[in-house]
């Protein structure tokens, strides 16, 4: 239950980012929760696989590249679904960024709910 949970709230941080930032679209709320479970997918099976591929430029650039890594995953779920576009690497870094961020908020509120 709560793993659907997070899904619907990662849906809803992408359309309410959707709305926000002038270069990102996504078409319907179900393209939202495809984009959701897409991203989940990435970052857990191509994201660790590109952490280990550019470890050295990431040691360099102390964690930065991580950033940039995140900001691809974004345009790589925007080459694989229809109705979800990002128009270039900037805004789908900083989507990412404030992904996170509400992601971070939403999913703080999932916890706060034990108490």
């Amino acid at each position: 239950m709560k793993l659907i949970l997070r899904i619907l709230l990662s849906a809803l941080s992408v359309i309410i980012l959707a709305n926000v930032l002038p270069n990102v679209s996504v078409d319907t709320f179900m393209t939202a929760v495809i984009v959701a479970v897409v991203l989940s997918l990435l970052n857990f099976l191509v994201k660790p696989i590109l952490v280990i591929l550019t470890l050295p430029v990431t040691i360099v650039t102390f964690g930065l590249f991580l950033l940039i890594i995140n900001a691809i995953i974004i345009l790589l779920a925007d080459k694989l679904i229809n109705g979800f576009s990002v128009s270039n690497i900037w805004w789908a870094l900083i989507f990412s960024l404030l992904l996170s961020f509400l992601q971070s908020i939403f999913f703080s509120l999932l916890n706060d709910d034990k108490s």
